[in-house]
């Protein structure tokens, strides 16, 4: 027993016991509802192979919907190559933050070439796209400072505001005359505004106006930050991007971020801007300075994917036609995809959670891998499946997974599976 341990227990204090948290207590209600309602919990399956356009669960080959490989390059020969050529020459792991011992001419190489896409200065790598966000705002950003974002954005941006300690502000989802309204009532001495939006959105698979967004930096002065990591490789005709799909200098916005573990099939985030921005934080941002390098690995399969990305242009038209297909069907088959534009993500809302739970567990019975996005990760009342598109899925798997949505789909209406069938009160007498 410890010291302060001990001092605890002579004075006859004890910690609260994690059972008894307001946070373990929500999963044991979600809990008791599945079980109520008969229903499987979908996530944490293993995968036995790699995944892509299918995977394997349990010995079964399934239509996947389920991974990020946009282009299908994750099981490209070009880039396991690259990446077992990184492991005999560097070993796995840098072993070391960049700062101190853990830079590797991979890294260089591929910040270099991330730069060139985005056509700017340069550009800095981290261990996880989570990270990258969350360690951009807290780092560029200040308690002084003013943070507006989309409504939707993503949890890794809220996440570096809170640390920050800077103000936030949202406006209404992919809405810059709302934005214009926000912009033009701030009340307040803010150092810096930073505002920041997707280009392609995790959760809805609509695409960030940023022709307007663009127009309102010059008019307001305010930092413009683009998350891409759901559209680099998907949108324009090369897969560069946000300002490629819009024919925009893609020096007109001065923050581009993105994730190394979709279109790159690989693991981490990058951010692409300004020499000084770069610098300020290689030398500040504590999620590089203080975590250790991306693995020479990953850089090497990352550097190696955006290559094949850059030689099979084709790709980025195949999972366009895909994308548009699935959207088209499922349209026609009656699904609601919200405000999906049919490219990378297209999700079909189903409103209720449990529904949404119960359908994704009846479509893998029959085949197919997708997973429900439920609250809080959406607004409530919004839980959906939430499909990606890859280069490599075929018309018939798209065909097939539309029908089978939409008929299990009408079987579980039909039968009212979901939570206005199931007596809450009964769930809390389970858990108290």
């Amino acid at each position: 027993m410890d010291r302060m341990s001990r001092k605890m227990s002579e004075a006859g204090v004890t910690p609260t016991r994690f059972e008894n948290l307001p946070e373990y207590r929500r999963l044991m209600t979600h809990k008791a509802i599945s079980a109520m309602a008969g229903v499987e919990n979908p996530f944490y399956r293993s995968h036995e192979q790699a995944a892509g356009a299918t995977t394997v669960i349990d010995g079964r080959q399934l239509i996947n919907f389920a991974s990020y490989d946009y282009v299908g390059a994750n099981t490209h020969s070009k880039v396991k190559e690259a990446a077992r050529a990184a492991i005999d020459r560097f070993g796995i792991s840098s072993s070391a933050s960049r700062l101190v011992a853990g830079e590797r001419p991979l890294h260089a190489a591929l910040e270099e070439r991330l730069a060139q896409i985005y056509g700017t200065e340069a550009s800095v790598c981290f261990v996880s796209g989570y990270l990258t966000n969350l360690a951009l705002v807290s780092t560029l950003i200040g308690p002084r400072d003013l943070v507006i974002h989309d409504e939707l954005i993503h949890n890794s941006v809220l996440a570096g505001i809170k640390l920050s300690g800077a103000t936030r502000r949202f406006f209404r989802h992919n809405d810059p005359s709302d934005l214009e309204k926000v912009l033009s009532t701030i009340a307040g001495d803010f150092g810096r505004i930073l505002v920041v939006v997707e280009g392609i959105y995790s959760m809805d698979g609509d695409i960030a106006c940023l022709p307007e967004l663009v127009k309102l930096r010059s008019r307001y002065g305010f930092w413009l930050m683009v998350d891409e990591a759901h559209s680099f490789g998907v949108l324009g005709a090369t897969g560069r991007g946000t300002f490629e799909h819009f024919g925009i200098d893609p020096l007109s916005v001065d923050i581009w971020m993105g994730t190394l573990s979709k279109t790159a099939a690989s693991c981490g985030g990058y951010i692409a801007g300004s020499r000084a921005l770069i610098e300020i934080l290689k030398a500040e941002a504590g999620g590089f300075v203080y975590s250790v390098g991306l693995a020479p690995v990953l850089a090497a399969a990352a550097l190696s994917s955006i290559t094949v990305l850059q030689e099979n242009v084709e790709r980025v038209a195949s999972l366009r036609r895909n994308g548009h297909l699935f959207i088209e069907l499922a349209r026609q088959a009656g699904l609601n995809v919200g405000t999906s534009v049919g490219y990378s993500v297209v999700p079909v809302i189903i409103g209720d959670s449990l529904r949404a739970v119960q359908l994704s567990n009846d479509l893998f019975a029959a085949g197919i891998n997708v997973l429900p996005i439920i609250h809080p990760a959406v607004q409530e009342g919004q839980a959906r499946l939430r499909f990606f598109l890859t280069a490599e899925h075929t018309e018939e798997q798209i065909a097939r997974t539309v029908r089978l949505t939409a008929e299990i789909l009408g079987e579980l209406v039909r039968r009212n599976v979901g939570l206005t069938a199931i007596d809450i009160q009964q769930v809390a007498g389970l858990i108290s």
